[in-house]
């Protein structure tokens, strides 16, 4: 029962994470950008990050687990975590391209540094934050194209 709580607790700070994040939505600031030909339609996110955030708990929970208590790698986790949430706000309410871009890139570090350190510890929880990583490589380039189309913006 202990390790279905710790899960939970896993579940609970990752989704709490998207939550802070995702108070800040696009308005019609972000509908006037211009936007590259491969910015998918706004409807994907959703559900891509639902799936995205389960991995991301269910993996630093893993680690957790094997770990038997805190470690640095779920600190990298927590902190990839943190800069994940402070993007949304950055971009969609503070409507600074430049800092969700840096603050994009420095996600992209520490996730990797993350998968590292995850992979000796437990495979299958590194390998779990391989589509994250894909994601978030995907949403680098896409922000970086849209400050380049918007360099004002």
């Amino acid at each position: 029962m202990h390790r279905w709580k710790s899960l939970l607790a896993f579940l609970v700070v990752t989704f709490a994470a998207a939550a802070l994040g995702s108070l800040s939505m696009p308005d019609a600031w972000y509908a006037a950008l211009t936007k590259p030909s491969f910015n998918p339609p706004n409807w994907i996110f959703a559900p891509v990050w639902t799936v995205l955030y389960v991995l991301i708990a269910v993996a630093a929970w893993r680690i957790w687990r094997q770990s038997g208590g805190w470690c640095v790698a779920l600190s990298l986790w927590l902190l990839q975590l943190i800069l994940n949430a402070l993007w949304t706000p950055l971009f969609f309410s503070m409507h600074r391209i430049d800092l969700a871009l840096i603050d994009i890139v420095v996600l992209l570090l520490v996730l990797i540094a993350t998968i590292v350190a995850f992979f000796p510890r437990d495979r299958v929880a590194a390998w779990m934050l391989v589509p994250y990583l894909a994601w978030v490589s995907f949403a680098t380039l896409l922000t970086a194209s849209i400050y380049h189309l918007n360099p004002a913006g």
